[in-house]
C-alpha cells in the first residue's frame, strides 16, 4: 500500500517545505484540496459531515491544485500529486485539458487527476454552468479529456460538449490517471466504468470495506476487473500501523493521511511541527509498512 499525504487547510507558504520532507520521508504522493470560494450561504448542504456543516470557513486557504503541483513539482523530484477531488462541474473541460496536459508535463508526468462532480450548487452555477445534468456533464467531460491528453488531432460530438478537430500540444507522454470520487451509487458506477481507480472522501472502515467490495462487483459488470485500479482512502477510524494493514488487508491501494494531526499539530499548526509530524509518521508507519514486504 502507497500513502499520501494531504495539504489541505495548509497554509500556502509552507507548501513546498512540505513537499520536500514528504518526499524524503518516502510518501508517494500529495494531494491537493479544491474549492473555488466560500459561499456566505449555500443552498445544499456538505455532504461529508454528520450535520452537513462546512468545517472551514472563509478564512481558510484554498490554493489552485494545477498551481500548487507545479510549484512543489518544481521543487521535488520523484513524488506524485493529485487533486482530491477536484470539481469537474464549474470547469470546461477543454480548458481543463490544457491545464492538466501543462502540469504533468512541466512535472515529469508526475500527475494524477481526482475529480468529481462538486457537492455546491453556487460553485457552478456562479462560474456559468448548469448545476443540473452534472453527472453526465462529467462522464463527457472526463472523456474529453482522455481524448484530448492522448495527443493528435481529435473531435467531439458530444450532447454537453462539442468541438471540431483540434490538438493540444505537447501532450504528456504517458496517460494521465484519473480517480473518480463520489460515495453514491452514480459515482461508484462512474469510477467502474470510466476511472483508472476510487478516491473516497472521510469514511468509517465498514463502510469502506462495502465500497470496496461494490466496486469490484461494479468493475466485474463493465469487465474491467483485471485492469489496475487504484482505491484511495480517507478512513476515519482505523489508524496506526495495524489500522493501515486492516484498510491494505480490504483493497485499500493508497492511504491518505495528514500525518502531522496524529502528533499533536492542527492544520494551522507552523512548518516544523508539521515536519517533525511527517518523520515521525514515517518512522512509525511507512518504514515499518515497508518491512512488511
Amino acid at each position: 500500500m502507497k500513502f499520501t499525504m494531504s495539504v489541505a487547510m495548509s497554509p500556502l507558504e509552507q507548501l513546498t517545505e512540505l513537499a520536500r520532507t514528504a518526499e524524503e520521508c518516502g510518501f508517494n504522493s500529495i494531494a491537493l484540496p479544491d474549492s473555488l470560494f466560500y459561499a456566505e450561504s449555500v443552498a445544499a448542504k456538505y455532504p461529508y459531515t454528520d450535520d452537513g456543516s462546512r468545517f472551514w470557513d472563509a478564512a481558510t486557504p484554498w490554493p489552485d491544485p494545477f498551481v500548487a503541483a507545479a510549484a512543489m513539482g518544481a521543487v521535488t523530484n520523484r513524488i506524485r500529486f493529485y487533486p482530491q477531488v477536484l470539481k469537474l462541474g464549474p470547469r470546461n473541460p477543454l480548458l481543463l485539458a490544457r491545464q492538466v496536459g501543462s502540469v504533468a508535463v512541466l512535472t515529469g508526468d508526475r500527475f494524477g487527476l481526482g475529480v468529481g462532480l462538486g457537492w455546491s450548487p453556487e460553485e457552478s452555477e456562479w462560474c456559468g454552468a448548469p448545476f443540473s445534468d452534472r453527472g453526465a456533464r462529467a462522464d463527457e467531460a472526463i472523456e474529453i479529456l482522455r481524448l484530448v491528453l492522448g495527443g493528435g488531432m481529435v473531435e467531439y460530438p458530444g450532447r454537453f460538449y462539442q468541438f471540431g478537430k483540434l490538438r493540444m500540444s505537447p501532450a504528456p507522454a504517458v496517460p494521465v490517471p484519473i480517480y473518480v470520487g463520489g460515495h453514491s451509487p452514480a459515482g461508484l458506477r462512474r469510477a467502474a466504468r470510466l476511472g483508472d481507480g476510487w478516491t473516497s472522501a472521510m469514511m468509517r472502515f465498514e463502510e469502506l470495506r462495502e465500497t470496496v467490495q461494490t466496486l469490484r462487483r461494479l468493475r466485474e459488470e463493465y469487465g474491467r476487473a483485471e485492469e489496475p485500479f487504484e482505491v484511495q482512502a480517507v478512513c476515519v477510524d482505523r489508524f496506526g500501523l495495524d489500522g493501515y494493514r486492516a484498510q491494505a488487508e480490504i483493497g485499500v491501494t493508497d492511504a491518505v493521511t495528514v500525518p502531522w494531526m496524529f502528533y499533536g499539530a492542527g492544520f494551522d499548526a507552523p512548518l516544523r511541527a508539521k515536519q517533525d509530524g511527517i518523520r515521525r509518521f514515517a518512522e512509525d508507519i511507512i518504514d515499518r509498512f515497508q518491512e512488511d514486504k
